[in-house]
Formats: C-alpha cells, structure tokens, sequence
C-alpha cells in the first residue's frame, strides 16, 4: 500500500442517497411517550425510535393535524 495518495486530480461528487438518510435530532418528550413506545418496541421488537418515526411519518403522510387547545 502507498504511504501517500494523490487525490487532487478525482472529482468529488454529492452522495446519491442523501435524500433517504435520517435526520438526527433532539427532542424533549414526556416520560410517559418514551414508557409507551418502549412498551410497544418491546411487544414488535422494533427499536422505540423506529416506531415514534414510522408514527410520525404516518401523521405526516395523511395529514394529520393535532385538535387541542392550550388553557393557562
């Protein structure tokens, strides 16, 4: 193997699948969300995650919109 590569003449280009990888990011849910869906990955053997996302992506696919309103 060489000790020193020449990578100044390779073109480099964006990944193709970019637009099929996950999003990370952090979001503050109650104690109870986390209990529930670590309930039902237990019971589908599906990581809790997966499962808030595929909720998630089902809300967002039919175009669900949350009906509450806020009291103070």
């Amino acid at each position: 193997m060489r000790s020193n590569y020449d990578f100044s003449k390779t073109k480099g280009r964006k990944n193709p699948y970019i637009k099929y990888m996950k999003q990370p990011i952090t979001m503050r849910l109650d104690r109870e969300i986390i209990d529930y869906f670590k309930s039902l990955s237990e019971e589908t053997n599906i990581p809790y995650q997966s499962l808030i996302n595929l909720y998630l992506r089902d809300c967002a696919l039919h175009q669900r919109k949350l009906k509450t309103t806020w009291t103070k």
